[in-house]
């Protein structure tokens, strides 16, 4: 992987686990790392982790992807602050208990991984010409139904198919990113099942430490690490990657029409269209 000094990252999901452990070898690396985290606690202390591993203090911004309107407040501080970002790594989300609906409306796993990201990436459209979108995805966009015209979430799948959805959505924007967006490299990628907090959003925290094959949070970063870093030429925008290799999702997920009219139905969703 290449040196990446000079360069502007904005993590998202970036005050644990794989968001956390990405900054932490960015920063390393000479990256100029962006943290987004909910948690104002756990924020403070990545940003301490990643001033350690970088040399220098990493700019920390609390947002809660539940709200669009703080995505909102998130974009006008990154766009005072810089003219140029050169990764954007859409890691923020996880499962949701049960069958939440937001303040805005849509259902809170799909709005969270997502609906925001896809709301923050075409804010930051400017910013982001010549640069990278990264989306955190899953092998679990397997199980998924998704149905962009129940953005909205009524249907009520429940919890995991939900989940599962909108890991396909994740791959669905990268790839339609790359179509609309010829000047941004785009890509999703799978990064194992990890040890991290993702348990707790089952109820269960204990889950991902207690599966033998589970994947370190750094082990889990790798390939997005690797698609920040690696040049574009040898990258294949829109690509969805597994373990550094591209890889063909499964099922409709690999669908252009499907992922044009996710699209359309995003841009109506977040107020752009």
């Amino acid at each position: 992987m290449g040196d990446l000094t000079g360069r502007t990252v904005v993590i998202t999901g970036a005050s644990s686990g794989i968001g956390l452990a990405a900054a932490v070898e960015m920063a390393g690396r000479g990256a100029g790392t962006v943290l987004v985290g909910r948690n104002p606690a756990r924020l403070e202390a990545a940003a301490a982790a990643v001033q350690q591993a970088g040399g220098r203090a990493p700019a920390a911004y609390r947002s809660d992807f539940a709200k669009l309107d703080d995505v909102h407040v998130l974009v006008d501080h990154l766009r005072q602050r810089y003219n140029r970002i050169d990764v954007l790594a859409n890691n923020a989300g996880g499962l949701v208990r049960g069958h939440r609906i937001t303040a805005d409306g849509f259902e809170e796993t799909l709005q969270t991984n997502h609906l925001a990201a896809f709301l923050l990436s075409s804010l930051l459209r400017e910013q982001l010409r010549g640069g990278r979108i990264i989306n955190t995805a899953s092998v679990a966009h397997a199980a998924g139904a998704l149905d962009p015209g129940d953005l909205r979430g009524t249907r009520g799948r429940g919890a995991w198919r939900q989940y599962c959805s909108a890991k396909q959505a994740n791959i669905l924007f990268a790839a339609e990113a790359a179509r609309r967006w010829p000047d941004i490299m785009s890509a999703a990628y799978h990064p194992g099942y990890v040890r991290s907090r993702f348990g707790s959003w089952l109820g269960i925290p204990v889950v991902s430490k207690a599966v033998p094959f589970a994947r370190t949070p750094q082990q889990g970063a790798d390939t997005l690490v690797w698609l920040a870093a690696t040049p574009t030429s040898q990258l294949t925008s829109g690509g969805y990657y597994v373990d550094r290799k591209l890889s063909r999702p499964m099922r409709e997920t690999a669908d252009p029409a499907l992922a044009a009219r996710l699209w359309e139905e995003s841009l109506t969703a977040v107020g752009l269209g």
